[in-house]
């Protein structure tokens, strides 16, 4: 099967058969409109040896790169393609939101965005995630993090939340001394 979160035990009344049983999940965004490029995407591998065998071969010939990957392990390699993919363009579109409310056409406020999301992207490949790392929080700038923080009580609660939440996150991940507090 291909799912990404469910590992080959989904399959055991056919394993019980004999079958052969396994999973090959690309990580790639399937929106139901056009066919993504598979072209060096990730396949995440699992199931018993002959499955594995048959999805290393059916990701190849994708063009993919197959990688096996311990089943119990799915509900955590699925996670973070949601994080990076599902989530990511839910902040796209929360901020694209704050700019519409603030007076922006939509056009203008994707024209403001996406140039900051691709040179962020393209930083990140091509420097790391901590030389990559921008914003107040980066900077140790906690006075702009409160001005932040006031401003989005004037949205929905969800948008200071994560706001809020990410702020924790993105020390504790990109910081070079991720055990130590945010705050002073």
């Amino acid at each position: 099967h291909t799912s990404g979160a469910l590992d080959r035990t989904v399959l055991a009344p056919l394993a019980r058969r004999g079958a052969a049983t396994g999973s090959l999940h690309p990580m790639q965004t399937f929106s139901g409109r056009g066919v993504p490029q598979l072209r060096n995407v990730i396949f995440a591998v699992e199931g018993d040896r002959m499955a594995r065998r048959l999805a290393q071969r059916i990701a190849r010939s994708l063009g993919g790169v197959p990688i096996t990957i311990n089943g119990r392990s799915k509900p955590a390699y699925h996670a973070a393609g949601v994080l990076v993919a599902g989530n990511a363009l839910a902040l796209y579109e929360a901020a694209t939101q704050m700019l519409i409310k603030i007076g922006f056409p939509r056009r203008r406020a994707l024209q403001t965005l996406l140039p900051l999301i691709r040179q962020m992207l393209d930083n990140f490949e091509r420097l790391g995630p901590q030389a990559a790392w921008t914003g107040p929080i980066a900077r140790g700038d906690y006075a702009t993090v409160a001005k932040h923080g006031k401003a989005l009580r004037r949205y929905p609660r969800e948008f200071p939340q994560v706001y809020a939440a990410l702020a924790l996150l993105a020390g504790r991940v990109l910081s070079k001394a991720p055990a130590a507090p945010l705050a002073q």
